[in-house]
């Protein structure tokens, strides 16, 4: 894809916009007049070719945060791949014209970008961006650098290793679809179960789990089968501490959160992305894609609809842009 030279760069750009917060289909709008962000010494600015919706989109646009969120008006937006166009000053690992892709906020719900990914440009540091593999077109790079970043750190800092079993609640999830590969095919899991409703079962057993658990027949936690990992991608920490086997442990992504279950918060980080490469390159982690999308960028609202709903299936990509 040709990238417009630095000469021809413009001033202004088409991007979904919020003023206030609220419902999406209430406070957000399209504005073709919005200013296309400044690049810093350490950043790259990217001409979006795909952006990818997450729950802290639609979260943050409510005002969960909004105490230490940057100011409005917003442009929403974490997941993006697209191809930089302009370089600052330090920038040391990206040139012009390379295709990359990563989560645009180093820190979720500490003063984002208030120009995110759902614009034509945006600017973005250096260090959470990797360059996009090869195998993998814009669209599926667009859907992984929030979840799958999320699933490999709540793993490895919580100490998930070879050999140890684990249950994926919201296993059909954005989160969950990476958690069950990245488990099973990148840390060596001796059992890897998951919950979905019936029609996502079977969706789980091709990503990897051994065992996929329907949650609108049976309670994960009454089962008799303990885990040493219980990774709750939904908000059920409630339940999730009861699964885990003693000594083990229950990580959460939603809060609120029952002791002795921990919450983990992502900090974006290229160089995860680098490290999973070969996995996506081989294709034994793979994007995981809602067969409602890829979405128009003029159908933004209805995408954001849909991932509300908390029935998408892994995640929701917004393409082209614009």
């Amino acid at each position: 894809m040709a990238a417009p030279s630095n000469a021809s760069l413009p001033s202004k750009n088409k991007a979904w916009v919020y003023s206030e917060y609220g419902k999406s289909v209430d406070v957000l709008k399209l504005d073709s007049n919005v200013t296309v962000p400044e690049v810093k010494e350490d950043q790259v600015l990217i001409k979006v070719v795909a952006a990818a919706l997450n729950p802290i989109d639609y979260k943050r646009m409510l005002g969960y945060f909004k105490a230490s969120d940057s100011p409005l008006p917003t442009v929403p937006g974490y997941d993006v791949a697209g191809v930089v166009v302009k370089v600052g000053s330090q920038v040391k690992n990206f040139k012009e014209g390379d295709e990359v892709y990563g989560d645009i906020n180093e820190k979720a719900a500490d003063h984002p970008k208030v120009i995110g990914s759902l614009a034509e440009y945006t600017a973005v540091e250096e260090k959470v961006l990797a360059l996009k593999p090869k195998n993998l077109s814009f669209v599926e790079a667009a859907s992984l650098p929030l979840a799958i970043e999320t699933a490999y750190e709540g793993l490895e800092h919580f100490g998930f290793s070879a050999g140890k079993s684990i249950l994926v609640l919201g296993g059909a999830g954005g989160v969950g679809t990476q958690v069950i590969q990245l488990a099973k095919h990148v840390f060596g899991a001796s059992k890897v179960a998951a919950t979905s409703s019936t029609g996502k079962l079977e969706l789980l057993k091709s990503l990897g789990a051994d065992s996929a658990i329907d949650y609108t027949k049976e309670n994960f936690e009454d089962l008799p089968e303990k885990f040493d990992f219980v990774y709750d991608t939904v908000g059920q920490s409630d339940r999730a501490v009861k699964a885990v086997k003693e000594g083990g442990h229950a990580v959460t992504i939603v809060g609120p959160v029952t002791p002795p279950a921990s919450i983990f918060l992502i900090t974006s980080d290229g160089s995860v992305l680098e490290k999973l490469k070969s996995y996506l390159e081989s294709g034994k982690v793979k994007p995981v894609i809602d067969p409602k999308g890829p979405f128009p960028f003029s159908k933004t609202i209805e995408a954001f609809s849909h991932l509300e709903s908390n029935r998408a299936i892994g995640k929701l990509v917004i393409h082209p842009i614009p």
